[in-house]
């Protein structure tokens, strides 16, 4: 929105140089302490004239809070101006030569100080969104697991080349995105895709950086570098993306192009002209008051101020903003379309619906398929458990890896598993009889049939 900001002529930052240098709070960006800094040499000054103190003294505390305002925006506007660009810090630098000229330091150093609060809230608001991303790409482990030459061995996620087999443990991370060789699992991949609850991966299947193993372990052929991966696109398409300007934040440069030489052409003119009328002195100084009246300090500020509310707001809810661009963008937005159903979740299911039949009741069913949960790590266990109010674990239960779970239950031995590796028996005909008495049933609000876990009992 600024000169200072250079936005278009600078390369995105490097994740890992964010790292190292991004700040945390307000106060560790540099131009907000040089904000601070001029505001309290600017009180210093209006105080040293109030007090009666000399002059040269209130001057010079005047200049000082000047001088280091200015250091956040002139040496930026005097790189542009020698590209040929015109910005708002251009016409800002031209009213504070302008008020100093005029004898008037301290107008001119409350210029600088203001602007450097907008140049401090907008590097502000570009940091908040690059702590998220390195949120994003902390989801990549610290080390991979990977098979070479028939010996396993740990790895920087940086070192794995195209064609390697990790061996990613139940309960690890996956470094790269890849291809499952070998292995069945259940994979939490709320973090990259925003699915709610896990998806099965087997032989064959598509797995992407940062997901979370399930209870199997895995065997994938790695298809892409650390650089290359999901989570790096993601990285670089937002770091482009905080290039961006949106609509108002580009409408003080848009305003400052033709405003600042049409400034300098009628504050020219008055000198000129006026010198010719009369006094040329009284001229060239209401010429230099129309230059400092010209600066447009409120427009300046205004569009920062509200980015980083808006982008401080939406990270408090877990929310990445690209920048200003995107926040214009879903200010005019007026409806929201879903792909599917269960997009938005809160990737906590739930049990909505129990079909028993013969003789058996809903708690009964509930009851076996509690028993069996309660000696399993499976992701969806913890929602079968939670519809129980007091499961007894069943004995000698055994996991099949890909299918389900078996277990003895008063002294019966009882399973629990997906269809086709349990038979479905009378199960089959009450489901086809379900499924047709909805297919006319308008679906009921608030239903996820995504959170529905796919096992039978």
């Amino acid at each position: 929105m600024s000169d200072a900001c250079g936005c278009g002529d600078d390369k995105p930052t490097g994740a890992g140089e964010a790292e190292e240098r991004e700040p945390e709070r307000l106060w560790d960006v540099s131009e907000i302490r040089a904000a601070a800094v001029a505001g309290v040499l600017l009180l210093a000054g209006y105080g040293a004239g109030w007090t009666g103190a000399p002059r040269p003294v209130e001057i010079g505390l005047q200049a000082l809070a000047l001088a280091v305002g200015a250091w956040t925006f002139v040496p930026s506007t005097l790189r542009r101006l020698a590209k040929g660009k015109i910005g708002v810090g251009t016409l800002m630098t031209i009213a504070a030569v302008g008020a100093v000229i005029l004898g008037e330091v301290g107008e001119a150093a409350m210029l600088a100080f203001l602007y450097s609060i907008s140049e401090g809230l907008e590097e502000y608001s570009l940091a908040r969104t690059r702590r998220g991303l390195r949120a994003l790409l902390a989801l990549v482990p610290a080390q991979a697991t990977v098979r070479r030459d028939s010996i396993e061995q740990a790895i920087s996620p940086a070192e794995l080349r195209v064609g390697d087999l990790m061996i990613v443990r139940p309960g690890e991370r996956i470094a790269t995105d890849g291809i499952i060789r070998t292995g069945r699992s259940a994979l939490d991949v709320s973090a990259i895709t925003g699915e709610s609850v896990p998806v099965e991966a087997t032989t064959g299947s598509d797995v992407y950086a940062g997901s979370i193993n399930g209870t199997g372990v895995l065997e994938v052929e790695v298809t892409t570098t650390a650089e290359d991966n999901s989570l790096a696109k993601i990285v670089r398409i937002v770091e482009a993306e905080q290039a961006r300007k949106g609509a108002s934040q580009r409408l003080a440069d848009r305003i400052a192009k033709p405003l600042v030489p049409g400034v300098m052409i009628a504050a020219a003119l008055i000198a000129v002209v006026g010198s010719l009328l009369g006094d040329p002195a009284t001229w060239i100084e209401r010429a230099l008051v129309v230059l400092v009246a010209a600066s447009p300090c409120a427009l300046a500020i205004s569009v920062p101020v509200t980015v980083v509310a808006a982008v401080g707001a939406a990270s408090k809810l877990g929310v990445l903003v690209k920048g200003g661009a995107a926040l214009e963008a879903l200010g005019a937005v007026r409806g929201v379309a879903l792909d599917k159903t269960g997009t938005l979740t809160r990737n906590r299911p739930t049990v909505i619906d129990v079909a028993a039949t013969g003789a058996a009741t809903r708690e009964q069913v509930l009851d076996l398929a509690a028993a069996l949960e309660a000696r399993s790590e499976h992701p969806l266990a913890r929602a079968i458990l939670a519809a129980v109010d007091t499961p007894r674990p069943a004995t000698d239960v055994e996991a099949i890896t890909g299918a389900g779970l078996t277990g003895v239950v008063d002294g019966r031995t009882v399973r629990l598993g997906r269809p086709g590796w349990l038979h479905p028996g009378r199960a089959r005909r009450h489901h086809h009889r379900h499924a047709a008495g909805r297919r006319h049933r308008r679906p009921r609000r608030g239903r996820r049939p995504t959170d529905r876990r796919d096992r039978g009992a």
